[in-house]
């Protein structure tokens, strides 16, 4: 007996030197490996062969397992070698499964293998692997939540939003289960987010409202909590304008301005959370800061504050350049064409038509209204959202009263199409108001002023509830026009008037241009010769300024853009201002 014991003992002293050892030559390779990965430049192909030379020890398991991992994981990263990326995480997955305790290798495998696959448009592959790692993951909450996020993801890149808030619903009752409220917060303000997508406003509310008391009742690290507190108000604050209730929004956006100058003077906290599932976090605070810059030009756009527009936009793209230096995360790329998109508004609307070119550009604004009909018209085949639907019927709607009697069948057809009466079928407050303006310019172009007022009344009652400043100022300079048809000058006069002071505050170009000549004939016909002589001169001062930003724009390049319906852009431009402030770099 003693003899056999002597025996095992010699064999298990064997053992543990030679597992020791074996330990000590991998952990010379990693070394030399992770030395060659973060050098300056990476010196990856020297890496990948330090980490190759792992195999031919015949190492255990976990030490194979692993090491496939390692060259997956660098081979995806860092190469265009996908297949052999692919090969490794696939048996970095497979000998991990058949290991007890190794959750980190065999769901990190996972999940790196089913981003390959997406990547290369093997969807079928990933959804299967993901269900499986979710399945065997229940005792180990951070992987199990991962891997939640990352098939809701999967489902809302493929549009299937149904799929992706059923798994959101699921990884909200497991982090309660597990006793994560702080995950769970998160699951569900990534729900609300898709039922927002999805329009799904009475499911919005309620599921909110708990988001708010969870927010409001968690007690934890200050800049999770924060950063909970400005998902929350962000996605408050997008219902609100996406609703066109730019008025009721206030209170949640000075709110979030508020939220996101006190997580900036926190300092991160790299207290690791006790418990395992509260391992996440929503986004960056550099990241926060600009969608927060974002929701406040989206804001500032919608009321007609255009030059605080431009400044929350140029304050944006110079926090977006600094942070690409070091960040290639795709959300930046479409916070930035969000921006570019509003920037390119605010410049249109304001008479910079050249500048805007530089970024892009919209074909009614240079009054080119057969090109605007086709990318109208393309843009209507290419969507089926309901509110960018309405945006872009009411937009062709406007192009085809501006033609006048070329597309009168046409026309009708879509006005039935977006009566704010009966049958508009979006609840944006913006949306409807614009669909009233746009009623009111056809009876006002059919000569059916009655109708025209009782359209455009509405639109101002709408526009004044919630301050859209320049669907307020084009309504009341289109009132005018009509009194000041009818004969009715003082009530001409008192609508012109603000028209006016309301475009200049914008500032709107041509509602300006607009207001000028119907003062200039409005004092002529009341014998006010120097009031009109002043109109006039302002008249002809706007009109200066925007034939010559007309012909400017007209005359560059990108001008070619505005026949472009399918296919690539017919000119690769060079960005003029570098890459960061141009559109044309992100075509």
């Amino acid at each position: 007996m003693a003899a056999q014991a002597a025996a095992a003992a010699q064999a298990a002293a064997a053992q543990a030197a030679q597992a020791e050892a074996a330990e000590s030559w991998y952990l010379a390779l990693l070394g030399f490996a992770e030395h060659f990965r973060t050098s300056s430049p990476p010196k990856i192909r020297l890496c990948v062969h330090c980490l190759q030379a792992v195999f031919p020890f015949k190492p255990p398991q976990r030490i194979e397992a692993r090491t496939h991992l390692q060259l997956g994981s660098v081979l995806y990263h860092h190469t265009k070698n996908s297949e052999q990326a692919r090969s490794h995480l696939e048996k970095a997955w497979l000998i991990s499964q058949q290991i007890p305790q190794f959750e980190d290798v065999k769901f990190e495998a996972a999940s790196l293998l089913s981003e390959l696959y997406c990547q290369e448009n093997s969807v079928d592959a990933a959804k299967p692997l993901l269900r499986k790692a979710i399945q065997i993951s229940q005792q180990t909450p951070y992987w199990h939540c991962r891997l939640l996020f990352q098939l809701a993801q999967l489902h809302t890149l493929e549009k299937d939003l149904v799929s992706a808030c059923d798994l959101l619903g699921v990884g909200a009752e497991y982090a309660r289960v597990v006793g994560s409220e702080y995950t769970r917060a998160l699951f569900l303000l990534s729900k609300g987010m898709l039922l927002l997508m999805e329009r799904k406003l009475q499911e919005v509310h309620p599921l909110l409202t708990l988001c708010g008391q969870i927010v409001e009742n968690w007690q934890g690290n200050p800049i999770q909590k924060e950063s909970l507190r400005v998902f929350f108000l962000v996605l408050q604050v997008t219902h609100y304008l996406d609703a066109g209730q730019v008025k009721s929004v206030k209170p949640c956006l000075k709110q979030l301005q508020q939220c996101i100058q006190t997580i900036s003077t926190l300092h991160d906290d790299e207290i690791l959370p006790s418990n395992p599932a509260d391992l996440f976090h929503w986004l960056p605070k550099e990241h926060m800061c600009v969608l927060v810059y974002l929701v406040t030009v989206m804001h500032s756009m919608q009321a007609g504050y255009l030059e605080k527009a431009q400044k929350y936009t140029d304050k944006a793209l110079m926090q977006l350049e600094k942070l690409k230096m070091l960040d290639c995360s795709p959300i930046l790329s479409s916070f930035q064409v969000i921006l570019l998109e509003h920037i390119i508004m605010c410049r249109l609307v304001t008479g910079h038509k050249a500048t805007a070119l530089q970024e892009g550009l919209y074909c009614v604004s240079v009054n080119c209204m057969d090109n605007a009909e086709a990318q109208f018209t393309t843009a209507l085949r290419l969507t089926n959202h309901q509110e960018l639907w309405a945006f872009i019927v009411t937009n062709l709607a406007s192009v085809y009263i501006r033609e006048g009697n070329r597309h009168q069948e046409v026309l009708y057809s879509l006005l039935e199409r977006i009566n704010p009466d009966h049958s508009f079928p979006v609840s944006s407050h913006c949306l409807r108001a614009a669909a009233f303006y746009v009623r009111g310019l056809f009876s006002f172009f059919q000569g059916r002023y009655n109708e025209a007022k009782r359209f455009l009344r509405e639109t101002l009652k709408m526009s004044n509830a919630e301050d859209l400043n320049r669907l307020t100022a084009c309504s009341l300079v289109l009132l005018g026009h009509i009194f000041y048809v009818l004969g009715n000058h003082r009530e001409s006069n008192n609508m012109v008037v603000p028209a006016m002071q309301l475009a200049s505050k914008i500032p709107d170009m041509s509602v300006q241009l607009w207001s000028s000549a119907l003062l200039r004939d409005l004092n002529k016909a009341c014998g006010n010769a120097m009031d009109a002589h002043e109109a006039a001169q302002m008249h002809q001062n706007f009109s200066q300024q925007l034939l010559q930003d007309h012909i400017e724009a007209c005359s560059l390049p990108e001008h070619n853009l505005i026949t472009w319906t399918d296919g690539p852009p017919p000119v690769q431009f060079q960005a003029q201002n570098g890459p960061n402030t141009s559109l044309a770099s992100l075509l």
